[in-house]
């Protein structure tokens, strides 16, 4: 988690936490002091002090302490949506780098069949059973895959630097570090995924609703000051004055300010139309999570649908037709170039199998992320820290 953006969060909830501290501050006394003296030479000299103390009412400083508070949490659940946001990025690098490292496999197996088909028209041609149109063609295929294999070995150094940015770790970390992918191969079926229970969560534990809901609390409370600062403080400014030689005490109080021109009428029409807004934005963004799951669990089903379908194609395949070449060339019934060509169709349904895969894990990510819960263990990452890691470490 050393991730610049947990540490924005962290930084942001430490403002607010900062926040309560600051609210529940009382207000510093006043101090008035006087001197002088009368030109009568018979006079003393005269001086005075008059503090003030300003004692708040309403319950102004509990209103401003609980607003601070639900503003904290808010930050506190923002720090939590942080930690889901980098959550999301490290398994969308890392299914990304899965796949990719997959793709080059299934390439370099190509490779591999194409250039023992061209080894075989090459004899083929040398013996002049084959002609060198026919010969062309499958060279041509074999330089187009030598080209995508390049391309694709490329994409899984970029998507290795992908995944070490999301981690927060240099690249050089992760080059020796071996990745077991085997979580990805065989995604959940939905038998197996708890979607009614994970979707009512979703709705209860989202941390952008529980945002959202702290922030329409906290601009309630916000309202609730605005109404007590209808009502004036009181000012209390017990005074001591030495004036020809004799003592004085007073003891006066005020209230302040006196609501002489206006009751706080415009603070408190904004506070309202803040907390209507608040509620507004906590009922759409409820609205667009619900939207969000439903359509994340229908793409989900179609795109498992389709890797099921790929995948029984494949076993087919495999099964039936590979096999079958394999026994006949070892009857002698049949030649390699046969069983090479059928090989070659594996692999193309396996690339088939492995473009619904890339479906099917693109949907069950946009599932995760509609209802922030992790539904694969394999690719659980763990809550983000109150304390960054840099400084931990730096504390070591």
């Amino acid at each position: 988690y050393y991730s610049a953006d947990l540490d924005v969060a962290r930084a942001q909830l430490a403002v607010a936490e900062a926040g309560i501290r600051g609210a529940g501050a009382r207000v510093n006394p006043d101090l008035s002091v006087n001197a002088g003296y009368n030109r009568n030479p018979e006079s003393h000299v005269e001086y005075g002090f008059v503090p003030a103390f300003t004692l708040e009412t309403a319950g102004k400083r509990g209103y401003r302490i609980l607003r601070a508070e639900r503003q904290a949490d808010a930050a506190r659940i923002g720090l939590s949506q942080a930690g889901w946001t980098l959550r999301s990025r490290i398994r969308a690098a890392f299914v990304n780098h899965f796949l990719a490292t997959q793709r080059l496999g299934l390439l370099r197996t190509e490779q591999s069949v194409r250039a023992e088909i061209v080894e075989i028209f090459d004899r083929r041609l040398a013996v002049g059973e084959a002609a060198r149109p026919e010969l062309d063609v499958y060279r041509v295929d074999l330089i187009t895959t030598d080209a995508a294999v390049l391309v694709v070995a490329g994409e899984v150094a970029q998507m290795r630097a992908v995944l070490a940015n999301a981690v927060g770790v240099p690249l050089a970390a992760l080059q020796d570090m071996p990745i077991e992918p085997s979580a990805l191969e065989a995604p959940p079926v939905e038998e197996a995924l708890p979607i009614q229970r994970l979707q009512r969560a979703g709705l209860l534990h989202r941390a952008d609703l529980q945002r959202s809901l702290a922030d329409y609390q906290a601009a309630d409370v916000a309202l609730r000051l605005e109404l007590a600062r209808q009502y004036p403080d009181l000012v209390l400014s017990p005074g001591y004055t030495f004036e020809e030689g004799f003592a004085r005490y007073v003891l006066s109080a005020a209230f302040q300010p006196v609501a002489l021109f206006h009751h706080n009428q415009g603070p408190i029409a904004v506070a309202e139309a803040q907390r209507l807004e608040a509620a507004s934005h906590f009922e759409a963004l409820q609205a667009q999570a619900i939207g969000e799951m439903e359509r994340a669990l229908v793409q989900y089903r179609a795109a498992l649908n389709e890797w099921r379908e790929a995948n029984d194609r494949l076993i087919r395949v495999q099964g039936d037709r590979e096999e079958a070449a394999r026994r006949a060339l070892d009857a002698g019934e049949g030649d390699r170039l046969s069983l090479a060509i059928v090989r070659l169709q594996t692999v193309t349904a396996a690339r088939a199998r492995l473009d619904a895969l890339t479906h099917v894990q693109t949907a069950l990510g946009a599932l995760e992320d509609a209802m922030q819960q992790p539904l694969e263990a394999a690719l659980s990452v763990p809550d983000p820290t109150r304390v960054s890691p840099r400084k931990g470490a730096g504390a070591q």
